[in-house]
């Protein structure tokens, strides 16, 4: 699924509250950190990557690595942070409730 420019605008508005969930260290995109970032992307949807200053990997090519794998669209890249969406259609909403992400 590619986000159209309007729903990344949103999202993008959306995560800019957020805090990173995943932590990106000198060890780069190891197997731990992309089950982590799966488990995130699954229960949240829209997560937010920090890459350390150590990390060899840049931060755009952290997210196209990590996007692939996830089989999530990147929102943003910004310094040293990436977005990342992907939707979990089973996940239970109520009607009215807040999205995943906000908590």
């Amino acid at each position: 699924m590619t986000l159209s420019s309007r729903e990344r605008a949103e999202l993008r508005a959306e995560a800019h509250h957020l805090t990173p969930l995943v932590h990106v260290g000198h060890q780069g995109l190891t197997d731990p950190l992309v089950q982590t970032l799966d488990d995130a992307l699954r229960t949240r949807e829209l997560v937010k990557v920090a890459l350390a200053k150590t990390t060899e990997v840049s931060a755009k090519d952290a997210a196209r690595q990590l996007a692939d794998r996830m089989g999530a669209d990147i929102v943003q890249t910004i310094g040293r942070t990436v977005t990342l969406y992907r939707e979990n259609p089973d996940l239970k909403r109520k009607a009215g409730a807040a999205a995943p992400w906000r908590g």
